[in-house]
């Protein structure tokens, strides 16, 4: 079998003026990087500010398993599948984190015949934008340490510093450290510790702000430390923010990149699904909706997690009105949430395909709450039967909701044509009805157990004594009009990742709190989530290398 890293590689890619040119942008607009990779010059995004926007499909999926469920690979198929349909269309991802690439999960460009290409690049270092972000994230933790170091001016409490330091690495080994050992002249000793890139608040911000003034004022509403008296200091008092700023400035501009088939895609930011919002860029975002009519976006893991964030925090943040959403399920992953271990999924089991169902109706039942309608993509896999594909579209029948098999990993946008016309359909219908989950003026515990009893639904949601008065302080400080972002398990609706299916009436520990207030919202961390994940027993680095040729090869 081909793999997708020779797929790619054989592929025949268009000059990247010719893609920009099929959104009506002009060269002078676009920044190449190479021959098949180019940024999008925030001059030109300016002046789009007063065209009206096209539709927005969403495209989440159902709870993940090793089983594979192919979301980006349908995000990719379903932009080509319009396009072939004769749509103007655009596609907008994130970018792949060096973590999960060398580690367990793999990257994030498609596969198959629905891929962006150039997939090695994207997969690696692609534009530096991630290297960016973890070199003005770090220049704060070392400003941060120095300030303290000479004289602290504005009375920094070392022992309540709240940055730590980020690396675009799994490496469970800097989750816990201790800094500043060896003197006075080496800094002040202080407890400290590594989260991976993806969950830096700085991530985040690039990921929502609107410009670069607002980044700049985001950044500076950093909060980093608390004093003795429990009063925050910000990375603006410390006088971080411009520089910070210029090391993003060219971060901050989208880059466009094309699939197999040459339909443009903007890649740009990426934030973890479960320990961050899991969106792409709002400009990226906002950038392709003033651009083309249909623009086709994916968020992380299930849509418990990336669809509910993409709903209550980007969306709500930026004044997004998506038109429709398409949920992603396969035939393997009903099964594996139907029970049947991961080595006997290739023989036929209507049964378990219909036990696996109820995690496929929940994900329904929760997209039908934000007033958005829903179609499902079931991403085919060869071993799948006929009977077990008809019990798919039945359960969804039942539910009012079409379900459609798609062929786009063998056969490109070929195989999600009658996808494309399902999701045009709904999309034209104009029935959406789009609506966060909760109001602004919700306080910040009613938003968690909101959140955690109507999309996870859990019996009840159980804080820990110092997260609970950390969200009261919060609250009485001004900033309960954010939202939340729930930091949790992407295999189950619940903090056990073992709980597949449909749980529900489960405990949701909160046990601790993080405020992001230059993003804009309070992350929730529930259970025994980690901000720096580890590397699993064979990390895919161990198959990776260059051949002969000097080609990458076992990428994927």
């Amino acid at each position: 079998m081909t793999s997708d890293i020779e797929i790619a590689r054989a592929a025949t890619l268009k000059p990247m003026a010719a893609i920009a040119a099929g959104l009506g942008i002009p060269d002078e607009a676009i920044i190449p990087f190479g021959r098949s990779k180019a940024k999008l010059s925030g001059d030109f995004i300016a002046t789009l500010k007063d065209r009206p926007r096209g539709k927005l499909i969403l495209v989440t999926a159902i709870s993940p398993t090793p089983a594979g469920e192919g979301k980006t690979t349908t995000t990719v198929g379903l932009g080509d599948g319009l396009s072939r349909i004769g749509k103007k269309v655009a596609i907008c991802l994130r970018e792949p984190s060096l973590g999960p690439c060398f580690g367990m999960k793999g990257g994030a460009a498609g596969g198959g015949m629905a891929q962006v290409v150039p997939m090695e690049d994207i997969n690696l270092h692609f534009t530096g934008d991630f290297h960016a972000i973890t070199s003005a994230h770090n220049l704060l933790a070392a400003l941060i340490d120095n300030h303290v170091h000479w004289g602290n001016e504005q009375q920094i409490d070392s022992r309540r510093i709240a940055l730590r330091r980020v690396l675009d690495m799994n490496d469970r080994s800097l989750r816990n450290l201790v800094t500043g050992l060896g003197g006075p002249a080496h800094g002040t000793p202080r407890e400290g510790g590594f989260d991976i890139t993806v969950a830096s608040e700085v991530m985040a911000i690039l990921c929502l702000a609107r410009d670069l003034a607002d980044l700049e004022e985001r950044l500076g509403d950093i909060v980093i430390a608390e004093r003795a008296d429990r009063s925050r200091v910000t990375a603006r008092d410390i006088g971080a923010a411009g520089a910070m700023t210029v090391l993003l400035k060219d971060a901050f501009q989208p880059n466009l990149v094309q699939t197999l088939e040459h339909t443009p895609t903007f890649i740009h930011g990426g934030p973890f699904a479960n320990i961050a919002h899991g969106c792409n860029t709002l400009v990226a975002t906002d950038t392709a909706l003033r651009l083309a009519d249909y623009v086709v976006t994916e968020a992380g893991f299930g849509a418990d997690l990336g669809a509910e964030k993409f709903f209550d925090i980007k969306c709500r943040k930026g004044g997004l009105e998506p038109s429709a959403a398409v949920l992603v399920a396969t035939i393997r992953a009903l099964k594996m949430n139907g029970g049947v271990p991961k080595d006997q999924l290739g023989a036929e089991n209507v049964a378990a395909v219909e036990a696996g169902c109820a995690n496929l109706g929940r994900h329904i039942e929760n997209l039908a709450k934000f007033g958005v309608p829903v179609v499902v993509a079931i991403n085919h896999f060869t071993a799948d039967s006929e009977a077990e594909v008809a019990a798919v579209v039945a359960f969804c029948e039942a539910r009012g909701v079409k379900a459609v098999l798609a062929t786009h990993w063998a056969e490109g946008g070929q195989g999600t044509q009658k996808l494309a016309e399902a999701v045009s359909e709904l999309v034209e219908g104009g029935s959406s009805r789009f609506a966060p989950l909760y109001p602004d003026d919700m306080p910040l515990v009613a938003k968690i157990e909101t959140v955690a009893q109507s999309i996870y639904r859990a019996g009840s949601v159980v804080f820990e004594r110092s997260a609970r008065l950390q969200l009261e302080r919060w609250q009485e400080a001004g900033y309960g009009h954010l939202p939340v972002c729930m930091a949790k398990t992407q295999y189950s609706f619940s903090a056990d990742p073992a709980l597949t299916g449909a749980p529900e009436g489960h405990e949701l520990p909160v046990r601790e709190v993080r405020l992001s207030a230059g993003a804009g919202f309070v992350v929730a961390v529930c259970g025994a989530i980690m901000t720096m994940p580890g590397l699993p027993r064979k990390p895919a680095a161990l198959d990776i290398h260059l051949n002969a040729e000097g080609e990458v090869e076992g990428l994927f």
